[in-house]
């Protein structure tokens, strides 16, 4: 059994999930890595290695539910705990509700919403046998706010913050908490295509004046991942330079 305190972040291999598992893994959690591909996980996981802390590497197609709850349940097994699970891993397929296709729709509610069930029910016995479990879903600002454009990823933003309210009722028994980190524009490779004049624009709507950094988001899960945040369940952390008030 690891000694450390074992974290699995999905997503994990670029923008705000490298930042998570890197963040953990200076916490002194044992991360373990999940995205598609190996190649930037390798990089994410030379980078904790030589700040001094431990991770792991794992490929997976998280829209592939039997695949998913198997390697979940794999990593369990392996180290005999399994004390935090990020949901992190999303993707996007904009597009205005009357051109947007049934695939478009269907794809990013399974990568974004259903894959964070499978991994939650995956490994829900074994968060349960730790002494501080923590569930913790990145959700957005769009999934409490809503955005033109993105009925398929506000909707799955949206159920990610009723799916952690309702686990958090189901396992507080237990000690478990579950919570929802929704970030707001964060510099990210996905914003980085954005035109400056949209990027200016969008600006102006945040009374902070600026976009967040991946970093910021990664402090506000280390927090809801630690022991001091034990009690603190079934709530949305906004993190978006106060975008979203109320």
């Amino acid at each position: 059994m690891t000694e450390k305190r074992v974290a699995l972040v999905t997503g994990g291999s670029r923008g705000i999930g490298a930042a998570i598992v890197k963040r953990l893994a200076k916490d002194g959690l044992h991360v373990v890595a999940l995205a598609r591909s190996m190649d930037k996980l390798v990089a994410i996981v030379g980078e904790v290695e030589a700040a001094g802390g431990t991770a792991e590497a794992v490929t997976c197609d998280i829209g592939d539910g039997k695949a998913l709850a198997a390697v979940v349940e794999a990593i369990a097994e392996k180290h005999g705990r399994l004390d935090v699970l990020v949901n992190n891993a999303g993707i996007t397929k904009d597009g205005l509700i009357l051109r947007m296709e049934d695939e478009d729709f269907d794809t990013v509610i399974n990568t974004n919403l259903k894959s964070a069930f499978v991994a939650i029910r995956a490994g829900a016995r074994t968060i349960m046998r730790s002494k501080s479990g923590r569930i913790i879903n990145i959700s957005s600002v769009a999934g409490v706010m809503g955005n033109a454009g993105q009925t398929n990823y506000a909707a799955s933003k949206a159920g990610l913050i009723g799916l952690t309210k309702s686990v958090a009722r189901e396992l507080a028994g237990k000690g478990v908490t579950a919570n929802a980190v929704a970030p707001g524009f964060i510099t990210t490779d996905m914003t980085d295509v954005l035109h400056d004049k949209i990027k200016e624009g969008v600006k102006q709507l945040i009374p902070l004046k600026r976009f967040g950094e991946a970093n910021e988001i990664a402090a506000a899960v280390a927090f809801l991942a630690s022991e001091e945040a034990g009690y603190i369940t079934g709530q949305v952390l906004l993190v978006d330079g106060g975008m979203v008030m109320g």
